[in-house]
């Protein structure tokens, strides 16, 4: 697949904060945790951070105007002079954008946008308008992660954004939490706890595949069916697949219908392999696993599909930076992950 790689972040470079789906980053009781997150970004990885007109109006004028996020989101690719739009936090009503965009906009200013969860929708926009986007942190949960960013979230974020360079290997994180911590400024200083992680799991699958990266959240991805964001057959072809459930930890039902609902579309015999997130607190581990592989391997018979479970994207911490359309490789006999392109340009 051809998508418009943005060009990378450097020092100094104006950065947009935006609230897409939940605006809680201009609430008097979270405001705090937002300036926390722009400061991060502007010591840790010397961008200047300018919010647009919308931004911290606050969660209940947010939601009654999603045509005033989508102005936003237009103006912020617009401007020349930001090089960069970062999603403030998901949600769960962003969809409600749609007839709002103009995708020639997104098109013609091609620039990094990332963000994670309810922000797929809008990763579905750049998709349509064939702009790399990138799965990965959002300002007011990592950027603003208690005490200290972690550094394993911190490194993807360079690679993916500020680097040239072809991402390469990337090792499973050593450790995870999921652990919430209400957003009372009094918790800053409280590390989350945390958890040793087992590393990579492959279910099925030899040898190396390769496949250009796509999709997102799961459930968001429940809101885009039908509409003028799914992605067009010859997406999932050859594709790898990125899936990860949200803090909602759908019950498994859910979970089991959506999955077969991929296999219904004729996707999963697309795509060249499948690579899942953890797990939201670990919940469903194995449930989870032993559904994809009922309905991949048993239903469907795709024994030879690979699938790696256990990613270290999403809604558990730390996490890596995803390009959409980038080129992923899957090693299932030595359960190694590797990106083989750059992130920009």
């Amino acid at each position: 697949m051809n998508f418009i790689k943005p060009n990378r972040l450097q020092k100094g470079d104006k950065i947009a904060a935006i609230s897409l789906s939940w605006g809680g980053a201009g609430d008097k009781e979270i405001l705090w945790r937002y300036n926390l997150g722009k400061k991060r970004l502007e010591e840790e990885f010397g961008l200047i951070v300018v919010e647009m007109e919308n931004t911290l109006k606050g969660s209940k004028y947010i939601y009654e105007h999603p045509e005033k996020r989508s102005e936003d989101l237009m103006n912020a690719f617009k401007d020349k002079n930001i090089k960069g739009i970062f999603s403030c936090i998901g949600g769960e009503e962003s969809i409600r954008m749609l007839p709002y965009i103009d995708f020639d906009v997104i098109k013609n200013n091609p620039k990094i946008f990332i963000g994670y969860s309810d922000t797929t929708v809008t990763h579905m926009m750049c998709l349509k308008a064939g702009l790399s986007s990138f799965y990965g942190p959002a300002i007011l949960s990592e950027f603003a992660e208690n005490v200290e960013m972690f550094s394993y979230t911190k490194h993807w974020i360079e690679k993916a954004l500020f680097n040239t360079e072809i991402i390469g290997k990337i090792p499973s994180s050593d450790i995870w939490t999921s652990e919430f911590l209400p957003w009372d400024e009094k918790n800053k200083y409280i590390r989350r706890k945390i958890n040793k992680n087992t590393g990579y799991e492959v279910l099925q699958g030899k040898g190396k595949i390769r496949g250009h990266l796509i999709v997102g959240c799961i459930e968001v991805l429940e809101m885009i069916k039908v509409t003028i964001l799914w992605p067009k057959e010859n997406i999932w072809e050859n594709a790898i697949l990125f899936l990860e459930t949200s803090e909602e930890m759908p019950e498994l039902n859910h979970f089991e219908r959506w999955i077969r609902n991929y296999g219904s579309q004729g996707i999963l015999e697309k795509v060249n392999g499948i690579i899942i997130g953890k797990p939201y607190d670990n919940k469903y581990y194995d449930e989870y696993k032993n559904i994809i592989l009922k309905i991949v391997r048993d239903e469907l018979k795709l024994n030879d599909l690979p699938i790696m479970y256990n990613m270290n994207f999403g809604h558990t911490s730390p996490m890596i930076t995803i390009p959409y359309g980038a080129i992923g490789e899957i090693d299932c006999d030595k359960g190694k992950f590797s990106i083989l392109d750059s992130g920009v340009v």
